[in-house]
């Protein structure tokens, strides 16, 4: 194994940079990252694991270029070359910067020592755990995020050789492999992890594989957690993918984005966990059977992606707690890999879904009332919520902003709407996932189907119906038509006077005051689902809680209400 002891003291001045300041140095398990000046210089560990070998010049070289090659597709601004460290006259220097796309500079009479990736340095507080950490995560960052890890996953060919079945199977024996008892985990866990993952995995195999089939493995981001995505000229940009081996990258498009949910579970943001799943599904459709008609909708596996995924993560923090050097720090490592296990067994815990239609005219707060129950019901992060206006859209092949032409909304589209709202709860409720559904519901017939699905899936059933005075629902539909924020409804004050003309005849659902603040009609909302007779109310599971007031994105006559 090649010694790096000369090459960290040589960079640990600026002078070798040519830079003014100090030079920061973050350590990673497998990373030097140097700081100086405009420039982030990342030397690759001279280390070999079970899954990466880095242990000499040539490979460090080889993984320097593929990481440059990978990361490019994802922040292009932000990856700029390689640089060589050298030795010459027995003194080290850095060589010439080798920027990406351009011919290997020549080196004569040098001796090549080591290699440095080269990219531009950004505020360390831009880190989306940071910004976790401090509390400044928002919910419209992490729709942004959604739509870019959704655009990013479609920009990518689909593959065949790779994912499925085997590459989970690959990830989860590297994982076990460094699974093992001391300070971090129990023998006992441990070994209830084992043996639930590889029930997991054989019930779940033929639909990993069916997805690889039908276009579900991409070259994906691989470590797609908060740590690896930063907030660049006020982008959410993904960077740090995986380059050592192609195969764990290669993967399910939504095995890439449970490391992301998982990590916000974590983090005790599973609000933003909803939030992000129910983005990506909505613009990606990847909890519907495919154009063949077959069952490829991914959400049976999210189980077992989130807790593979928090595996991985344990076993990682228990490495990094082993190389601390206070007793402290050692201890604090080890009880944060214990919690990544506890959370990975968690998973893979079962919870009977649940249906809850959210119905209303326009303006009563149907979107914001689903989005705010939706992490506090069934298994982790919550709750599918399929909106009626998202739906439509879907139905045009367009994104939820856009807007529709007033023949989108015949008696005939509508109809189509509710038959795709029925298909895809049955999906995602065969699935073990609970639903809301966010719509009008004004016809006897419509409510009917929400508690006709709910009993076909022998799943627990509650309908809210939310009723606010008119003035309150106008300056809420006003407000939102001024409002620059995203929202799927295309409902202005004609659509709301023609409902309430129409009227709902004879509700029979639990009616919700739906006149005062968001966190008030939650609050009424949650005292329903826990009533007896409902089967059992919402839950706050670890990873979950969150502030209510998160969920509402733009103030207005009464605040975010939609």
């Amino acid at each position: 194994m090649d010694d790096q002891t000369e090459t960290l003291a040589f960079l640990a001045y600026p002078e070798a940079f040519g830079a003014r300041g100090r030079v920061e140095r973050i350590d990673t398990h497998i990373s030097h990252v140097f700081l100086a000046g405009d420039r982030a210089y990342k030397l690759k560990r001279a280390v070999r694991y079970s899954y990466l070998d880095y242990s000499t010049v040539e490979r460090r070289r080889h993984f320097c270029l593929a990481e440059l090659s990978v990361n490019r597709r994802f922040a292009p601004h932000l990856y700029l070359g390689l640089r060589p460290v050298l030795r010459v006259d027995g003194h080290l220097l850095l060589g010439p910067e080798w920027p990406a796309g351009e011919e290997e500079p020549s080196l004569p009479g040098a001796e090549v020592v080591d290699w440095l990736l080269v990219m531009r340095r950004f505020d360390q507080d831009a880190l989306l755990d940071r910004m976790a950490t401090q509390g400044r995560l928002t919910p419209q960052l992490m729709l942004d995020l959604a739509d870019r890890l959704a655009r990013l996953h479609r920009a990518q060919p689909a593959r065949n050789d790779g994912g499925g079945a085997a590459g989970l199977e690959q990830a989860i024996a590297i994982t076990r492999a460094n699974l093992k008892p001391g300070d971090a985990f129990s023998a006992s866990d441990i070994r209830a992890w084992n043996t639930r993952i590889q029930t997991a995995l054989a019930v779940q195999a033929p639909l990993l594989d069916l997805r690889r089939d039908a276009g579900r493995v991409r070259d994906c981001h691989g470590d797609l957690h908060l740590g690896n995505v930063c907030l660049v000229d006020g982008t959410p940009t993904p960077f740090d993918a995986i380059e050592f081996d192609p195969d764990l990258a290669r993967t399910d498009v939504l095995y890439d984005l449970a490391f992301l949910l998982m990590d916000l579970c974590f983090r005790d943001r599973g609000d933003l966990a909803s939030l992000v799943l129910n983005r990506y599904l909505d613009l990606t459709g990847e909890d519907m059977p495919g154009r063949e008609g077959l069952a490829v909708g991914g959400l049976p596996a999210l189980p077992l992606f989130l807790s593979v995924r928090a595996a991985v993560r344990a076993q990682v923090t228990a490495a990094a707690s082993r190389r601390q050097t206070t007793p402290t720090q050692k201890t604090a490592g080890a009880v944060e890999a214990d919690r990544y296990l506890q959370l990975a067994l968690d998973f893979l815990r079962r919870d009977r879904p649940r249906v809850v239609a959210v119905g209303g005219f326009s303006g009563t707060g149907k979107s914001t009332l689903a989005r705010a129950l939706a992490p506090l019901m069934g298994a982790a992060p919550g709750a599918r919520v399929l909106r009626s206006d998202v739906i439509r859209k879907q139905l045009f092949d367009l994104a939820p902003e856009q807007a529709l032409p007033a023949d989108a909304y015949t008696p005939a589209v509508s109809a189509a709407v509710y038959d795709r709202l029925r298909l895809q709860a049955a999906t995602c409720l065969a699935a073990g996932r609970s639903v809301i559904l966010d719509a009008v519901f004004a016809r006897p017939e419509e409510r009917a189907l929400a508690a006709n699905l709910a009993a076909q899936a022998h799943a627990r059933f509650t309908g809210l119906w939310l009723r606010a005075s008119e003035e309150v629902m106008a300056d809420r539909v006003r407000h939102r038509a001024q409002t620059p924020a995203r929202d799927a409804s295309d409902a202005d004050l004609a659509v709301l006077l023609s409902q309430m003309r129409q009227g709902a005849g004879d509700v029979r659902w639990s009616i919700l005051d739906a006149g005062p603040t968001p966190e008030m009609v939650l609050r009424q909302a949650e005292a329903l689902l826990r009533r007896p007779g409902t089967e059992g109310g919402p839950s706050r599971p670890a990873g979950r809680s969150a502030p209510v007031a998160d969920f509402f994105f733009s103030p207005g006559p009464a605040p975010g209400m939609r």
